[in-house]
């Protein structure tokens, strides 16, 4: 069954959930995962291709932006489709709904953002998998 990781963030600037993805990102990408990051649509996913060059002036993260993943050569792909993917390690997901493939990885990071907003639509995720029978493990990042 598909392990589901909520990481519940106190930082309410605007830009704190991307940035804790691309550390997610980075950490699983060193453990030899393959990462599929789901965003909400085109802009955010743009602007995550852009931070995951910049916000480590050390590291270097083989990423992708919305390519055929069948194609993809690349362990990282960063993308907002509504359908199935060919990658099956880890989610990351950044948009406020539930991706309807979730259940095909291994691993769904959540990342809930301090701001009133997004905690809600977070309860709403949490109460999603809940119901359905999934074990949650809840994070509180500083």
């Amino acid at each position: 069954m598909t392990q589901i990781d909520f990481y519940i963030l106190s930082d309410t600037s605007p830009n704190a959930g991307a940035l804790f993805a691309c550390k997610l990102v980075e950490k699983a990408y060193h453990l030899k995962h393959t990462i599929y990051v789901n965003t909400h649509n085109q802009p955010q996913a743009e602007h995550l291709d852009e931070l995951l060059w910049t916000f480590n002036q050390g590291s270097f993260l083989p990423h992708t932006l919305n390519v055929q993943q069948e194609s993809c050569a690349e362990p990282i792909v960063i993308g907002n489709t509504d359908q199935s993917t060919t990658f099956h390690d880890v989610l990351i997901n950044l948009d406020q709904q539930v991706p309807a493939f979730f259940s095909q990885f291994e691993r769904v990071a959540e990342i809930v953002s301090g701001d009133d907003a997004a905690r809600n639509q977070g309860r709403q995720r949490y109460k999603f998998y809940r119901d359905r029978g999934y074990a949650l493990n809840t994070h509180n990042i500083g």
